[in-house]
């Protein structure tokens, strides 16, 4: 499980997540919705690493983040960030085995070109994995990018708008694979997503965040409510019941 206790970061003195205490639950898909700002990205980048927090505690399975070794944090979890461009020449093949480093140096064996070829398959990449990155859609890319971190084969999955880029067969793609992932592999996946029709539908539980701050963390059947998504977007937002799922309405 990840506990985030108190946390808090500013830039320049302005808070962007304000004494925020969120539990995540193990096995579980959890999507972090909210506007534009209200700190999503910043706070899944200090659970991972990538940013320092400037209080608080973060803990993986017991285990404060920041004092656990590189490569240990490497096998535990992996994350996926918003901008990933990538200059150099690569296959998409090549990308993907990328997600082996932790457990190889680079020096790839059979079990781990094994990973590689189950992530391929994952997203549906093998006819293209002997093409240059360049050469792919934005949404291809994206695509190889998340085989990528499923490589890494790592027991929490953080992904910042992995939708992006994506067209609504390639998003539902996506968001199956995820929902796969957890339910025959028991993995934590930890999502930033903005479309809250994706996540009413495919997620366990909800963190919605407005300003820095926690409005409401629960079951997606208690976020997903016409009060609480006011109180989040500032708009009526009206919620229709299609076959067990919360369809949200705001156009």
């Amino acid at each position: 499980m990840v506990d985030i206790k108190n946390v808090f970061k500013a830039y320049n003195q302005k808070k962007v997540i304000e004494d925020v205490s969120v539990h995540i639950e193990k096995g579980k898909i959890t999507s972090f919705i909210g506007p534009n700002g209200a700190g999503k990205s910043t706070l899944i980048s200090m659970v991972s690493r990538l940013i320092t927090k400037d209080g608080g505690e973060i803990t993986i399975d017991g285990k404060d983040v920041l004092k656990t070794k590189n490569n240990e944090m490497a096998k535990k979890i992996s994350i996926l960030k918003q901008s990933n461009s990538i200059n150099l020449k690569l296959t998409v093949r090549e990308l993907v085995s990328f997600g082996r480093f932790p457990y190889s140096q680079g020096r790839l064996k059979e079990e781990d070109w094994q990973k590689v070829d189950e992530a391929i398959d994952y997203m549906e990449l093998r006819e293209m994995q002997d093409k240059f990155l360049d050469e792919l859609s934005g949404g291809q890319r994206q695509r190889a990018h998340i085989a990528m971190v499923i490589a890494q084969d790592t027991e929490y999955i953080l992904l910042d708008e992995p939708l992006n880029n994506l067209d609504m067969r390639h998003s539902v793609q996506i968001m199956k694979t995820l929902r796969r992932l957890v339910d025959e592999l028991n993995k934590t996946i930890v999502i930033v997503i903005h479309d809250i029709n994706f996540a009413s539908c495919y997620s366990d539980n909800i963190v919605a965040l407005k300003d820095g701050k926690v409005v409401k963390h629960g079951k997606t059947c208690d976020v997903i409510d016409e009060c609480v998504l006011k109180d989040i977007y500032d708009m009526d937002i009206d919620i229709k019941n299609i076959d067990d799922k919360r369809i949200c309405v705001y156009f």
